[in-house]
């Protein structure tokens, strides 16, 4: 399987090409700029034509939150009418295609976690770009998965698990907003879970029940501080830094854009479809963790 992933340098792209070192069958072709710069709509056709897929992995995003409230048209050309772009050229080559997605198409304010078929409402532009993708993915045709996540981290990038070991380096005492809840989600979880997909899309091409929006995230559900208690216990048990987290509101950490309080996602679908569970932040949490101490200690 010849599986081209826009993007170079994000969580999910970087998992991907990480594990396929591992799977004899699984090639990642990350495509980034210059051949493929998803601000530049024209590069993006033929640098996937030439990466010839046998499945496209629309991973690449404008994924600054709050940096997208002041720079929506820049958001809106990646977010939006980027997948487009690769959802159509997609179709004309006659390979699956998997977009990634996320749990800010919904408002938050939901009392359970939310299914694929529940009403969007997305009350940011990173939001609402996001949204206009996954409308984008499924007006070009039915040979697709939009694949919803949350909460993402890794060894890789910018993320909370890094920042908060930063932090616990630096001080004892970390604020850490409490009243918003989610599914923190290992990109290794996530790049496990999509070669699973890909595999079965590519071998039940047509299956409509391996079609559609799927959410994808761990299978247990947190706040951000305990999240960021759960990340210091695991530092502390390999001897890194840890700290103390004091439990705050989202009002007392004001932000450009507006998070969901509920985040959850339901990934019931995913199994029944896939049979993909998710393992919980608990268990995947440790593992990068362990390797982010490890590159800190050289």
């Amino acid at each position: 399987m010849r599986m081209v992933v826009t993007g170079r340098h994000g969580q999910v792209v970087t998992a991907l090409a990480e594990l396929a070192r591992d799977h004899d069958m699984v090639t990642v072709v990350p495509l980034g700029r210059p051949a493929l710069d998803l601000a530049d709509l024209g590069s993006i056709d033929q640098a996937l034509v030439n990466a010839k897929p046998d499945i496209i992995v629309s991973a690449g995003a404008y994924t600054a939150v709050d940096k997208a409230e002041s720079d929506d048209q820049l958001a809106m050309t990646i977010n939006g009418r980027a997948p487009s772009m690769i959802a159509d050229t997609a179709a004309r080559l006659d390979v699956p295609l998997i977009h990634i997605s996320t749990d800010y198409v919904f408002d938050g304010y939901g009392a359970t976690a939310y299914r694929e078929d529940d009403p969007v409402n997305p009350v940011s532009v990173y939001g609402r770009t996001k949204r206009a993708g996954e409308e984008a993915v499924m007006a070009a045709g039915r040979d697709h998965a939009i694949v919803r996540t949350s909460w993402v981290y890794s060894p890789f990038g910018n993320n909370f698990v890094k920042t908060m070991l930063r932090l616990a380096a630096e001080r004892d005492l970390v604020a850490v907003v409490a009243d918003q809840k989610g599914a923190p989600t290992s990109a290794f979880d996530i790049a496990q879970g999509l070669f699973t997909m890909a595999d079965q899309m590519l071998v039940h091409r047509g299956d409509p029940g391996r079609r559609g929006i799927f959410h994808l995230t761990g299978a247990t559900s947190t706040d951000w501080a305990t999240f960021a208690e759960g990340i210091f216990a695991a530092s502390a048990a390999c001897g890194g830094p840890s700290a103390a987290v004091r439990r705050i509101t989202t009002a007392d950490y004001p932000t450009a854009a507006r998070r969901p309080s509920n985040a959850r996602l339901d990934n019931g679908k995913l199994l029944t479809h896939f049979g993909i569970s998710p393992p919980s932040w608990t268990q995947s949490i440790i593992p990068v963790v362990e390797r982010l101490l490890k590159a800190d200690r050289g």
